[in-house]
């Protein structure tokens, strides 16, 4: 087996269809519209309704049109979590003495395919004498992409310093991935639990709070004789 092929054993995800989402999204924006119309003019009445439904219908499709899609949301978080590893590469062939264009393709034939893409783009501008901050602006997008860019345009002449770099960039964009995933463990505690607060605040309010307020106002309201 190949080294390339052994690296890209490591880390293997399979590529976001992203066409069968967009048709679905298109397929469901006008169904929404209906509905929004048919609930404007149930609450509200036929004319009000329909002016408020297709307003509100309008507003919705507009919301939905500019909102990215699902797939390349998922593919930019592939990117976003190959990319320490795809650095921690980078920077092990460049300390090996492998010219800039040469380690980035290596890399990205191990990297998954949104990353990969990236990466490709990447060592094609350099191919053709682009200025580094135009070429890796490929990877701007991602988390700590603008630092990475700075670092190539720092380093544009030395492959030793790029690949020290790299190495920072990839343990901070470790630490940074680990608190993200420790925050969203911490709202995901809090979601499941507001339910069940939600659930026992009805009971709370009849059982403890009713019987207090009924028997105060009891003894505070006067009596008719």
């Amino acid at each position: 087996m190949k080294p390339v092929e052994r690296l890209r054993g490591l880390r293997t995800r399979s590529a976001p269809t992203s066409a069968r989402e967009r048709l679905r999204t298109r397929a469901a924006r006008p169904a929404l519209a209906v509905l929004i119309v048919i609930a404007a003019v149930v609450v509200l009445g036929p004319l009000a309704g329909l002016v408020t439904g297709c307003a509100a219908a309008f507003a919705v499709d507009r919301a939905l049109r500019t909102r990215e899609p699902r797939a390349v949301l998922r593919a930019r978080a592939i990117a976003a979590d190959e990319l320490p590893f795809a650095l921690d590469l980078l920077a092990a062939c460049l300390t090996a003495g492998s010219p800039t264009v040469t380690a980035i393709r290596t890399v990205a034939s191990a990297s998954a395919p949104p990353l990969a893409e990236r990466l490709h783009a990447v060592a094609a501008a350099l191919d053709h004498d682009r200025d580094p901050e135009e070429a890796w602006r490929p990877l701007a997008d991602l988390p700590g992409g603008e630092r990475l860019i700075a670092a190539a345009v720092r380093s544009s002449g030395s492959g030793a310093a790029l690949a020290a770099g790299l190495r920072r960039l990839a343990e901070e964009s470790r630490e940074a991935a680990a608190h993200a995933g420790e925050a969203a463990a911490e709202r995901a505690g809090v979601l499941v639990v507001m339910p069940v607060g939600l659930c026992f605040l009805p009971a709370f309010v009849l059982m403890g709070l009713v019987p207090v307020i009924v028997a105060v106002l009891g003894d505070v309201m006067p009596t008719n004789q």
